[in-house]
């Protein structure tokens, strides 16, 4: 579905306005919520888009509740976890048997996590996954223990499956508080000088980036010329199980060509070493 999806909601004075509305809204049936999802999915209908988020809108005010302890605004919060629940809507099929509500929890998060480490603070505080994993797990632990001793990390890096030090220098960033970059407005000539005046300008060359986004373009390119070679089958194979922003399993792919799951990756990886020897002919030539 191609159409865009935006909040199909009347707007609301205030927060309390939008639980009660959210809490007034009906629940969903499953064969109601399957139904309007076919609208949906199949005619781009957004009335039954608007009807889907206002039955699931009391969930993000559930999940937005958990994320208090981080000091940011409710209403932000919940706004957040809406614009979740709306991807999770236009991405929802309901044709593969589960409820709208299981789909859309991992969106309405996601939306909610990125919100909170944007806003948190003043610098990046995590940037790789075993960072954002310990951002949202490591506070609880530091409620109850304070600063981590090195005994400490180690059990909780065995607990979440990231390493020790990981945990450590986490907790070192959950611990300081951000400098402001800029000149303070009570600066005296006599202070030292502000980050923002001594900090080298590591910004990206425009010569560089344009050399980077041809070099992008010239690889997207080169793997549409090599799909096109491709026999139909195959190449949806690939699509599907790569390239999707929901990639396939190999029971379902096997059930819509009518074949089993282990003649899917076969067919697969066939395609596959197919592909790297077209773009390695193609870098070569």
């Amino acid at each position: 579905m191609s159409t865009a999806l935006t909040l199909p909601l009347q707007p609301v004075g205030n927060l309390n306005q939008l639980i009660r509305a959210a809490n007034q809204a009906p629940y969903l049936s499953a064969q109601e919520e399957h139904a309007l999802a076919v609208r949906l999915q199949d005619h781009g209908d957004l009335d039954a888009a608007r009807q889907l988020v206002l039955s699931h809108l009391r969930y993000v005010i559930h999940i937005a509740r958990g994320y208090a302890g981080y000091g940011l605004p409710q209403a932000d919060l919940i706004q957040e976890g809406a614009i979740g629940l709306m991807k999770a809507v236009r991405r929802f099929d309901p044709r593969r048997g589960i409820r709208l509500v299981s789909f859309a929890v991992h969106w309405i998060r996601a939306e909610i996590h990125e919100f909170v480490l944007r806003n948190w603070s003043i610098v990046k505080i995590a940037t790789t996954k075993a960072q954002r994993k310990l951002f949202f797990n490591l506070r609880q632990y530091k409620h109850r223990l304070g600063r981590l001793s090195d005994a400490q990390a180690e059990e909780i890096a065995k607990e979440l499956d990231v390493r020790p030090q990981d945990v450590l220098d986490m907790d070192t960033r959950l611990s300081e508080r951000p400098v402001s970059f800029d000149v303070a407005t009570d600066a005296s000539d006599d202070d030292l000088p502000a980050p923002a005046l001594t900090v080298a300008d590591v910004r990206p060359d425009p010569e560089q980036e344009l050399e980077e986004q041809e070099w992008t373009d010239h690889r997207l390119q080169a793997l549409r010329a090599g799909l096109a070679t491709l026999d139909p089958r195959s190449r949806d194979i690939l699509e599907q199980r790569w390239l999707a922003e929901e990639k396939t399993g190999l029971k379902e792919l096997g059930e819509k060509y009518g074949v089993s799951a282990e003649r899917i990756r076969q067919l697969e990886n066939q395609a596959l070493r197919r592909l790297s020897q077209h773009l390695q002919a193609r870098a070569a030539a």
